[in-house]
């Protein structure tokens, strides 16, 4: 049986996944919460394996409650109303999260994705889960109000793969490269790591200030650009070539230009 606890301020919304959680069989309900104080208390005592919980609270949020607790449950999923900017701070310490109003098969579905990290041998290291969430708190605090947040070089990204999760540094990507369904991320030390995303996720992701798309299969860090002949290549600064495509000569002219 999967332990679990629900955190969220919003009583009708609370109701609704402890109704959700009751017909898994799996799944052994806890209790639930809805401030960051009765969360600490209600986790601290009850040491769930599972905790869904909602990003924003009356007297704080989640990452704050997490910061307060000693032992950290095995598996979180974020909850939040549709915010651009709290989901885009999830999928950067690659998190599962669901949107508000839960849809039961999306829901059915994270559960499943729990389950199967439950049946592998290896548990998810604790210095790895703060680690993600430290990636995604560090955007959640950049959105004072009213100005949107700027990703810095400096910023943290968690990369999701089937065999483990990889902590790097925006500046260190060299270059993605489109595979289909998966992307490909060649780093500044030579490495290759693929994970089961779409290019077009990344895209969405990393800074546009930083990143541009030369071509439908590639997504490149202008850092390290050296060049631009203007047959149709970008020159990195180790010699290897990015093609850019016909439709988007005057994008990569203008974007080179601007640095």
């Amino acid at each position: 049986m999967i332990k679990t606890v629900i955190i969220e301020d919003e009583a009708a919304i609370r109701k609704e996944i402890e109704w959700l959680v009751s017909k898994q069989p799996d799944l052994e309900f806890a209790g639930s919460a809805g401030s960051v104080a009765q969360g600490v208390a209600l986790i601290t005592d009850k040491k769930p394996d599972l905790l869904l919980m909602d990003i924003q609270l009356t007297d704080g949020n989640a990452f704050e409650l997490l910061k307060q607790i000693g032992e950290m449950p095995l598996q979180i999923i974020f909850i939040t109303a549709y915010n651009h900017h709290a989901i885009k701070a999830i999928k950067f310490g690659a998190l599962d999260y669901l949107l508000k109003p839960l849809d039961e098969d999306e829901l059915q579905a994270a559960l499943d994705r729990v389950r199967t990290s439950f049946a592998k041998p290896e548990k998810l290291d604790v210095s790895m889960r703060q680690q993600q969430l430290q990636a995604a708190e560090v955007q959640i605090a950049k959105e004072p109000e009213g100005v949107a947040p700027i990703v810095s070089l400096d910023d943290q990204i968690v990369l999701h793969t089937m065999e483990y999760l990889q902590l790097l540094q925006i500046k260190n990507i060299v270059y993605c490269k489109s595979e289909g369904s998966y992307t490909t991320f060649v780093l500044h030390d030579k490495r290759e790591i693929m994970v089961s995303k779409p290019l077009k996720y990344y895209d969405e992701l990393l800074p546009e200030k930083w990143f541009i798309r030369p071509h439908q299969s590639y997504l490149l860090n202008l850092l390290f650009v050296d060049r631009y002949i203007k047959t149709g290549y970008i020159y990195l600064k180790d010699n290897s070539q990015i093609p850019v495509s016909v439709r988007k000569k005057d994008y990569v002219l203008q974007r080179l230009t601007q640095r």
